[in-house]
C-alpha cells in the first residue's frame, strides 16, 4: 500500500516529472492515401535527381498557399530538400487542410518508372500522429 499515490491537481505534475521523459502515448504513423508526384516533367534537373530517389525514401511536404494556380498546392521534396513535384490537385485538399492545422504529414516512395522522359513516382502519404 505504500506505493499507492493519490492523484490530485497538486501532485500530478510531480508524478509525471518523476517518471522521466514523458513521450506521446500511442504515437503512430497513419497511412492515408497513395498518390503520384505531379509535375515531375517540369523539374529541370529531375534526371539528375532520379538516381537518388530510392524506394522507401521519406518525402517532405511544403505548403505553397501563394501558388497562383492552386491555393492548396503542396510541394513534394526529397530528403535533401530538392523539389521533385507536387501532390496532385485532385488529392491535395484534405492533406493541405491537415497541414494548415499543424499536422505533420510525409510521403514515402512506393514505386518509380520512366515513361518516355516522364518520371512517374508513386508515393504513400502518412500522417505522423
Amino acid at each position: 500500500m505504500a506505493d499507492i499515490v493519490k492523484i490530485d491537481n497538486t501532485n500530478i505534475l510531480q508524478i509525471l516529472q518523476g517518471a522521466g521523459a514523458v513521450g506521446k502515448p500511442f504515437a503512430q504513423n497513419i497511412y492515408l492515401i497513395d498518390a503520384h508526384v505531379a509535375g515531375t516533367s517540369y523539374i529541370n534537373n529531375i534526371e539528375e535527381l532520379e538516381p537518388g530517389l530510392r524506394l522507401g525514401m521519406k518525402l517532405k511536404f511544403l505548403r505553397e498557399p501563394e501558388n497562383p494556380h492552386d491555393k492548396l498546392a503542396i510541394e513534394v521534396l526529397d530528403e535533401n530538400g530538392n523539389k521533385i513535384g507536387y501532390i496532385p490537385r485532385a488529392k491535395n485538399e484534405i492533406i493541405a487542410r491537415l497541414m494548415d492545422a499543424g499536422k505533420l504529414l510525409y510521403g514515402t516512395i512506393y514505386e518509380k518508372t520512366f515513361f518516355d522522359g516522364w518520371l512517374k513516382i508513386t508515393m504513400q502519404i502518412y500522417l505522423a500522429d
